[in-house]
């Protein structure tokens, strides 16, 4: 046979299979039917497997063996997914425990921030909250999200992740374990500064201090200085150390803001390797709120440790037509090469294709936390 004959061939079998696949659908729709009426859930994984075995051992070889279980499992997704759209459709999509909000409160907030006077943080909270904001100041992340989740401060700002640098993983680890959430973010420009006791001479500098991301941001400039690098919990910190010990042999990588709180010259400037380096601070508060124009969407979940559990849950993000904008994984401190996935989408929890997406997510993930809608 000559290649055009077998192309004939072929579209009256695409044919024959696009009819069949409309008839499983329109039997998957009374299959939806029966269980709005009976509370049934959708996400059968015992029933699918044993459909999987069954399929399988219909094919002659190999090849066709990893073939058709692929080609039935689209086939049982895109049923999973008319389901749930038609149990959104009667009402039965299910509640968020999120409430819409015209605006945040921060009328009288008082606010908490990692660090000392002068971090970054402070600069993103001012940015956010005003100048007269009512502030507090705490050592570690941790303590920032026990000051909101025991209610001695309204909101918590928190840097998630820099742009030359990446995630802050510490903060993805505390939004699992602490029932707070994003409600707004705030991205600043980070110019560090190279920080001294006024008068001090880069000739007399032996030891520099800073946050250890700061050292690495600022690693082409300080390679070309025989100066001891020595990690500091945060910037702010390190200006202030110098700034106590009035030793002109030390010197701090912090901001430009922190040089004038602790009253330090500014020996040079720009000294990280990037001009567009910046952070994204996010706003969190211990209350399941979001403000009805909110446009991004931040989970967490947890997958099967099994081949194709990650292609598999993605694809509620493509049949709803959301666009992700961000995955990271981070590791299960329970459990050896398991990982948890974090995941940033566009969208509001009000949207119908939102919901549809989180209730397809929630049956078929494990552990899932919507951390915020900002």
């Amino acid at each position: 046979m000559d290649l055009l004959t077998l192309r004939d061939k072929l579209d009256i079998i695409d044919a024959e299979i696009v009819e069949l696949y409309e008839k499983r659908m329109a039997i998957c729709s009374q299959v939806a039917e029966y269980k709005i009426q009976t509370g049934k859930k959708v996400f059968d994984r015992q029933r699918e497997q044993e459909k999987l075995a069954k399929v399988k051992s219909l094919t002659h070889n190999e090849f066709n063996n990893h073939g058709v279980e692929e080609l039935f499992e689209q086939i049982m997704s895109m049923s999973r997914k008319l389901q749930y759209q038609l149990l959104a459709a009667h009402g039965s999509e299910g509640k968020l425990p999120f409430i819409g909000v015209e605006d945040l409160d921060t009328h009288k907030a008082r606010v908490v921030f990692q660090g000392a006077e002068g971090a970054y943080s402070q600069a993103a909270m001012m940015k956010y909250f005003g100048d007269k904001v009512n502030s507090f100041h705490v050592d570690t992340f941790r303590d920032a999200m026990s000051a909101i989740d025991e209610g001695s401060a309204d909101f918590a700002v928190l840097p998630i992740e820099n742009s030359t640098a990446g995630i802050v993983s510490e903060i993805y680890d505390l939004l699992v374990e602490f029932e707070n959430y994003i409600v707004a973010e705030q991205v600043i420009p980070i110019e560090h500064c190279l920080l001294g006791v006024p008068g001090t001479k880069l000739e007399e500098i032996q030891t520099v201090y800073s946050h250890p991301q700061s050292l690495m941001q600022s690693a082409r400039y300080l390679a070309d200085h025989d100066w001891q690098q020595i990690s500091m919990q945060n910037n702010a910190f390190a200006a202030k150390k110098v700034a106590d010990e009035k030793d002109v042999t030390q010197a701090a990588i912090a901001s430009e803001h922190a040089g004038k709180i602790y009253g330090l010259e500014v020996l040079k400037k720009g000294v990280n390797n990037s001009d567009t380096n910046s952070t994204r601070f996010i706003i969190i508060t211990n209350q399941k709120i979001f403000k009805k124009d909110a446009g991004k969407i931040s989970l967490c979940l947890e997958l099967p440790h099994e081949s194709g559990s990650l292609y598999r849950i993605l694809s509620h993000f493509i049949y709803n037509n959301l666009n992700m904008t961000k995955i990271e994984s981070r590791p299960m401190p329970d459990r050896t090469w398991e990982y948890r996935f974090f995941i940033d989408f566009e969208g509001n929890l009000s949207d119908s294709a939102v919901k549809n997406a989180l209730r397809g997510l929630r049956e078929e993930a494990r552990n899932m936390k919507i951390l915020g809608n900002y």
